[in-house]
């Protein structure tokens, strides 16, 4: 079994340093693209937002799949379905087509989805005591791709020059191509199937019966604790993505050239993924519902830094930093303590949950964003995005004193 852990784990962390690459590329220009296109600022958060939303409608159909044939299945899905999204991103560039963008981004956003469900891969055959350092191992894997897909959006984008692709769509041909390589490397070399594996190895029922979708919300429902966890994960991510999406519209407008612009991402992402195998150790050693505590107070100070930072841009890079430290905090101690809450015949089913809810609630954060940031200011965005953790705090101290 210690082998066939690692060897699992290596597929997964090779799958989630290229889909990392592929979704950063793409996101990082994903706002300024849209400003282009569609001519506002109001309209610039859409992007991104249709990625979110993407992201959240494949979350249960995907489930479905994985909770019926297993991981490698919905994995390799997502990413195909990723790679054809980067397509009609860079075809609605071309055109000038607003809709044809956000119909891409929504597509895009399998990839993102894949890379989400990845996590819960690395958990199926996980040691309960080490729980929170599997998923934040392959959370990390993500750390390559993710931090040099920002800095190779410039040379992606010029890359096309020649081909009458406008250069903010550039970085788009490229996630195609990384995604379509993602889907090879799972599909060829994730055997055996973590989950079946885990069903095969688990006493409990596995009847088709008892791994439903219906199952795993009657599964939510009997569980405080599950139910803590969407929330932990659900406001961690919707903060995040509120914040993240509007900082390079925000930048630009201070000046900042695409590389800054990058380079600010860049540390963003790092954070999100770098010290994940820290808040790991942390969630296997502190507990669960500590973490998650740490998660409210960083995104607290993000939302601080960055909010008053005004027209420095160091001030906003230490923001999105602390950002993205609160996103692993909350997303790593959440997904440990979900998967524990719930049975395992379930747990597919109530993860594709956590992913719909998760990205439902960031999606409309992200919708609210731009039209925040366009009436009222950067500032009053990241003050709004704060005021979303009261509810968290509080049910995580009520958790925790029950």
């Amino acid at each position: 079994m210690p082998a066939l852990r690692r060897r699992i784990n290596a597929v997964l962390i090779a799958s989630q340093i290229l889909g990392g690459l592929g979704v950063a590329i793409g996101i990082a220009l994903a706002a300024v693209l849209a400003e282009r296109i569609s001519g506002t600022e109001a309209l610039s958060g859409l992007a991104p937002t249709a990625m979110v939303a993407g992201t959240a409608l494949l979350s249960m159909p995907l489930a479905a799949l994985m909770t019926s044939r297993g991981r490698r299945p919905g994995l390799v899905l997502a990413y195909l379905i990723g790679a054809v999204g980067a397509g009609i991103v860079v075809l609605g560039a071309i055109a000038d087509s607003f809709p044809l963008l956000l119909l891409g981004m929504a597509a895009f956003g399998a990839g993102s989805s894949a890379n989400l469900q990845a996590r819960f891969a690395a958990a199926d055959l996980a040691e309960p005591a080490r729980r929170g350092r599997a998923i934040s191992n392959v959370v990390w894997a993500t750390t390559i791709g993710a931090v040099l897909g920002p800095n190779i959006a410039a040379p992606a984008g010029d890359s096309v020059s020649g081909l009458g692709i406008p250069t903010e769509a550039g970085p788009f041909v490229w996630a195609a191509g990384v995604f379509l390589l993602s889907a090879i490397v799972v599909q060829l070399l994730l055997r055996p199937d973590p989950l079946i594996t885990a069903r095969a190895l688990a006493t409990s029922d596995h009847t088709p019966e008892g791994r439903s979708l219906r199952a795993g919300l009657r599964a939510v429902r009997a569980s405080p604790m599950a139910r803590l966890a969407l929330v932990a994960i659900a406001v961690s991510h919707t903060t995040m993505v509120a914040i993240m999406s509007m900082t390079p519209v925000a930048l630009s407008h201070h000046g900042a050239d695409i590389e800054l612009i990058g380079l600010v991402i860049s540390g963003h992402i790092a954070g999100m993924y770098a010290f994940s195998p820290v808040m790991g150790w942390l969630v296997d050693r502190i507990g669960r519902l500590s973490v998650i505590g740490v998660a409210v107070g960083l995104l607290s100070a993000a939302a601080l830094v960055a909010g008053t930072a005004g027209s420095s841009h160091t001030g906003v890079a230490i923001g999105l930093v602390l950002l993205g430290l609160g996103w692993s905090a909350g997303l790593v101690a959440g997904s440990t303590l979900l998967t524990e809450s719930v049975p395992q015949p379930v747990r597919a089913a109530v993860q594709g949950l956590s992913d719909l809810s998760m990205n439902t609630c960031a999606g409309v954060g992200g919708i609210l964003a731009g039209v925040i940031v366009a009436q009222a200011g950067y500032a009053w965005l990241n003050l709004l995005s704060a005021l979303l953790l009261l509810p968290l705090a509080a049910l995580t101290i009520r958790r925790a004193t029950a």
